[in-house]
């Protein structure tokens, strides 16, 4: 699984290397990005290490794949029986309907299987952990992925535990980071893990890369759990949506929708993923920072409208939600005239 060869000379010591081999998938309808810039970064490791520490392949079902809907197509390195044993696998990104694209990549699911129980780790870049998750290999395990999948990944995958806030989850030799560029930060995260912390500030610098991003928070919006077929459910959602400036009683809204309230908080919870009150935090926290986003009003008066009278409460709510303060919120994302 490993190369071992001649390394540097230390203080007139010549020590052992180990040399890493790293093989990226090549998915049907993936995203190309994703995979040269995982063997660019590699290549650069590499270079600012001065040996080769990663062999890096490109391993495809077939010798020439379609990636971006299409537009582009790579060949591969290496088919799957051709490949041999890897370190570390990586499961780039799949554009385009994440479930057709899952399964149209089911031929690498019993080698990724065979890999994983070879020793190798596996990584996957956002909705790639579709993929991942298909095998069966992240059952009972922590995973991330893109915010505004994991939803869609719970009802598939029940028996994966979505984090979607991270950037970056690993468990048990299974890494897997959140959406679009995050798959940076693990790719610095693995080169941190292989070799030291002074390759990982050089590729900061060289990629222009954000090291210190820990989590999506910030980045997503809640646009409502409605991916669902409980029609009360979705009434009740409408309801809260026109509401939400408004102080909100869960009996009384039980009442008008002539149900028990705890009938509906069942049924609330099973659609959404949310409970009522969690849903309607983040019904008012998705107002107030389009509020921030666009708007002239302080902080103070935001939380007012929202129904808020006290700070700390509504710092925290917000914090615990995006991952911010709304004071490092506006920095972020106001206005810059605001």
């Amino acid at each position: 699984m490993t190369t071992i060869s001649g390394g540097k000379r230390d203080n007139g010591k010549r020590y052992l290397r180990i040399m890493k081999r790293i093989s990226i998938i090549v998915p049907e309808n993936g995203v190309s990005a994703s995979i040269t810039d995982a063997r660019r970064f590699f290549s650069f490791a590499n270079s600012f290490l001065q040996e080769e520490t990663f062999h890096v392949q490109l391993v495809g079902f077939r010798k020439e794949i379609l990636l971006d809907d299409g537009v582009v197509s790579i060949r591969v390195d290496k088919t799957l029986e051709s490949s041999g044993p890897s370190n570390l696998i990586i499961v780039p990104a799949i554009s385009g309907d994440v479930l057709t694209a899952t399964q149209l990549n089911r031929h690498y699911y019993p080698w990724l299987i065979r890999q994983y129980k070879e020793g190798a780790e596996i990584a996957s870049f956002c909705v790639g952990a579709f993929i991942v998750a298909a095998t069966g290999l992240l059952n009972g395990k922590l995973c991330a992925t893109h915010w505004m999948y994991a939803n869609e990944f719970r009802s598939y995958y029940p028996d994966v535990m979505v984090v979607d806030d991270k950037i970056i989850n690993e468990q048990n030799g299974i890494f897997s980071s959140g959406g679009g560029t995050s798959y940076w930060n693990l790719l610095l995260y693995l080169l941190e893990k292989y070799t030291n912390r002074q390759a990982v500030i050089a590729a900061t610098k060289y990629f222009l890369l954000d090291i210190e991003r820990h989590s999506q928070a910030a980045f997503m919006i809640f646009k409502g759990q409605k991916e669902h077929d409980d029609a009360l459910v979705k009434q009740v959602q409408l309801y809260i949506e026109k509401r939400y400036k408004e102080k909100i009683h869960i009996e009384e809204m039980a009442a008008q929708f002539s149900i028990v309230r705890r009938t509906l908080e069942r049924r609330f919870i099973r659609s959404t993923k949310n409970s009522i009150a969690e849903y309607i935090q983040r019904i008012k926290i998705e107002a107030a920072k389009k509020e921030i986003e666009t708007g002239r009003k302080t902080i103070q008066e935001i939380m007012y409208e929202m129904g808020y009278s006290d700070m700390k409460t509504f710092r925290d709510l917000f914090y615990r939600i995006t991952g911010l303060t709304p004071v490092d919120y506006r920095k972020k994302y106001g206005r810059r005239d605001a």
